[in-house]
């Protein structure tokens, strides 16, 4: 097999947030790419793909649709890794079992099957996230580590109406029964909420999160969350394809904290910012646990800090023109 063969990757979803770092960092080290969209026509979604360094000599865009049974064999045969991060991700929805569930759930299984088709394929490495993870029915404190021995409990997210971690849950829980019977290397990515730089021009969930802080509310959430740094998501996918010994899933975490350090670190990092002062609703809440990071930095991954994170998604909105001030 000639080294050109043996660098070409497949990624799904490619015009989304993560999967655009990821191609971004895959043309850096000479890979040929091949990022599967919805639409290669639509220049909203692959004008920052195509304007990327490298990619007019090594990417390749191709049309696919999670719910399309094998629409992803052409874009991944031939390929020697598979990098899944095709998945929707949204809070509010009306029919959580066609908008989350089924495209996180029989996406999975679609792309999975185009990989047992093609013999090529060394390795996947599949997004999931902490929310597939965390939402369990084990005891927590602000003591409790959790790793990624933890996985969420989906009849727990069924009755508390949790669809996003309900769909990545099952899609983890299908995609890890596939590899195991068909004997398919698989590993997969646990992010928690991804800040950072924007490539893309839309708007994504987690830094919407983010806009909703800045953008003069008078109230936060009363809750908490883990949050890691996209470049960070990004290189830890790169790293588990890449380093034979890795396997397993892999908790990404740079820190877990309410939203309200959220806030101080905005005023700290913008004190001119008109910021919310108060949470949404009074009940007491307590920070749940810590995350176990031993594992993800075993893929040489050092945490971008969340106030370097927060800072550069700022700047990225302000970039972009979600918000000037």
């Amino acid at each position: 097999m000639s080294e050109l063969a043996a660098k070409t990757v497949c990624v799904t979803g490619g015009s989304g947030y993560i999967a655009s770092w990821i191609v971004k960092f895959l043309l850096q080290q000479g890979y040929i790419v091949r990022a599967s969209v919805r639409d290669p026509d639509d220049p909203i979604k692959t004008a920052h793909l195509v304007g990327l360094d490298g990619a007019g000599e090594r990417l390749h865009l191709f049309k696919a649709n999670l719910l399309e049974e094998g629409s992803f064999d052409s874009a991944i045969e031939g390929c020697q890794g598979v990098f899944h991060t095709a998945s929707p991700f949204f809070h509010t929805v009306s029919d959580p079992q066609a908008e989350l569930i089924e495209p996180a759930l029989k996406g999975t299984l679609n792309v999975l099957n185009s990989v047992a088709k093609a013999s090529s394929v060394k390795r996947v490495v599949l997004t999931s996230s902490m929310a597939a993870v965390s939402y369990s029915t084990k005891p927590q404190n602000p003591q409790t580590i959790v790793d990624d021995t933890w996985f969420s409990d989906p009849q727990m997210c069924k009755d508390q109406e949790l669809w996003y971690p309900l769909s990545k849950t099952l899609a983890e829980e299908a995609a890890w029964n596939f590899v195991r019977e068909k004997g398919i290397d698989m590993v997969t990515i646990n992010p928690a909420m991804v800040i950072g730089p924007l490539l893309q021009p839309t708007l994504n969930t987690s830094a919407q999160a983010i806009l909703n802080l800045i953008s003069g509310g008078e109230t936060f959430p009363n809750s908490a969350f883990g949050w890691v740094n996209v470049k960070d998501v990004a290189k830890a996918h790169i790293e588990a394809y890449e380093i034979g010994s890795a396997s397993g899933r892999y908790c990404l975490v740079e820190r877990a904290v309410h939203y309200s350090e959220m806030v101080n670190i905005l005023h700290h990092l913008y004190p001119s910012l008109q910021l919310p002062h108060k949470p949404a609703d009074e009940k007491l809440f307590v920070l749940a646990y810590q995350v176990s990071t031993e594992k993800a930095k075993s893929l040489g991954i050092e945490f971008i800090p969340l106030e370097e994170s927060l800072k550069e998604t700022v700047e990225s909105l302000k970039e972009k023109n979600f918000i000037s001030f």
